[in-house]
């Protein structure tokens, strides 16, 4: 019997800006949310895009005009809680809203594509930030998978 075929995380630039996230780094993200959280992906997509286009997102899909750092779309159709194997899923991310945080949080820009990456990877594990206490876990939990990757970096 062959081993299973790693995970696969794929990037696409669109948005005309520089994105501090390189692939090796994306790999290694998926791999420690993915044995931490005793999760499996299959496929994640992760689409860099300008304000405009993750406006348009946000309008279509989530029926919201503005400007937002992530949208997460998973592929199927299961309760995110229920499924935790073979996840896959599209991230656009807003790479000019992610240097704005970056600035507005006093934090590296490189470090900053990173959470957002690992916020949108719980997103599709099945994590909600709908709430303040949703939202303080999510947090926490992406305080630790960056220490874990800045560990080992």
């Amino acid at each position: 019997m062959s081993d299973p075929s790693p995970p696969v995380i794929e990037i696409f630039n669109v948005s005309g800006e520089e994105v501090t996230l390189l692939q090796e780094q994306a790999n290694r993200i998926l791999n420690i949310i993915g044995e931490n959280e005793q999760a499996s992906f299959e496929f994640v997509e992760v689409v860099f895009v300008d304000e405009a286009e993750i406006v348009r997102i946000n309008k279509e899909h989530l029926d919201r005009d503005y400007v937002t750092d992530i949208i997460s779309f998973r592929y199927d159709d299961e309760p995110h809680q229920n499924k935790r194997s073979d996840i896959e899923g599209t991230l656009f991310c807003c790479s000019p809203r992610i240097k704005e945080q970056a600035s507005e949080f006093d934090e590296p820009e490189e470090r900053e594509f990173r959470r957002i990456l690992i916020h949108g990877l719980l997103h599709l594990i099945g994590y909600e930030d709908s709430t303040d206490q949703e939202k303080q876990k999510m947090t926490a939990l992406e305080n630790t998978y960056l220490a874990l990757l800045e560990a080992n970096i």
